[in-house]
């Protein structure tokens, strides 16, 4: 069985090395076979030389592929093109894999394959501290949506998907009026209408957020790339809020009128650029 791994990489040179070395010990151990995927989304740094070097050690398939810089998702779309695995996960560049992570996602897969009902596994993720990030499931093993999770459960924090990879392929990260960046949940959603996920109480994926990340600048990325996010929450708006937690209808309501508002200001601020060009 191939799993393939999704890392779009923007001037994480120094990262990388962190994350191949996880994948190699865990591929050495585990009757899963790694198949990893690096869309660099036009690093400056000495990414291409070090991706050569893991190439010619020959201990992992690897498929490289530059591009002009475009955003984490348009390098995700691109990589999912490319994956020919039966699972499908993404990994962000400075992140890295823990010890049993193939072998925890190896055990749980037959059970995503034989349920047609199930588009993913969902495991947790933890920091280097070994610390989980945000909250565990309420039951191990329980099935699932990913609005449910956050919206219905209050289960917050990041967590990492393995994806069916036939039903995976037929999924893209949306993006508007040329923006870069818009959150995973937007796509999750789609994929919630038809499927569910199967939540498992282990963590797979280690990481903290960088500085110059998405997360720790998540403020600059709200202003940055208010239509994909204005999207998400119409979408949700549309959605039946009963079950909905009080505050996380307010939260909702809340960010709906932000992004509304940021992507107002956006739009302005576009037309007073195309106005001072004449």
């Amino acid at each position: 069985m191939i799993l393939s791994i999704l890392t779009a990489t923007y001037n994480r040179a120094d990262y990388l090395t962190r994350l191949y070395e996880s994948i190699v010990q865990n591929q050495k151990k585990s009757q899963l076979e790694a198949e990893w995927i690096i869309i660099d989304d036009g690093s400056t740094d000495k990414t291409k030389t070090i991706v050569k070097q893991f190439i010619s050690n020959e201990k992992i398939n690897i498929k490289y592929m530059h591009q002009q810089n475009s955003g984490k998702m348009v390098a995700i779309n691109k990589a999912v093109e490319h994956a020919t695995g039966d699972l499908i996960v993404d990994c962000d560049s400075d992140d890295i894999f823990s010890k049993d992570a193939f072998n925890i996602i190896l055990h749980n897969s037959s059970t995503l394959f034989e349920n047609n009902q199930l588009y993913a596994l969902c495991f947790l993720k933890q920091d280097l501290s070994g610390k989980i990030s945000g909250k565990c499931f309420k039951e191990n093993f329980m099935q699932s949506t990913m609005f449910d999770l956050y919206f219905k459960h209050n289960i917050e924090g990041e967590k990492i998907l393995v994806f069916n990879s036939e039903i995976r392929k037929k999924y893209e990260h949306e993006l508007e009026n040329g923006e870069k960046f818009v959150t995973e949940a937007r796509m999750y959603h789609k994929m919630d209408e038809k499927y569910k996920v199967l939540c498992i109480n282990e963590a797979v994926e280690i990481g903290d957020y960088r500085d110059d990340g998405y997360t720790k600048n998540i403020s600059d990325t709200f202003k940055r790339y208010p239509n994909g996010y204005y999207k998400y929450f119409k979408e949700i708006l549309h959605k039946d809020l009963k079950s909905v937690l009080l505050k996380k209808k307010i939260y909702i309501f809340k960010h709906f009128l932000l992004f509304l508002i940021l992507k107002l200001i956006r739009e302005i601020k576009l037309k007073d650029i195309a106005i001072n060009k004449k």
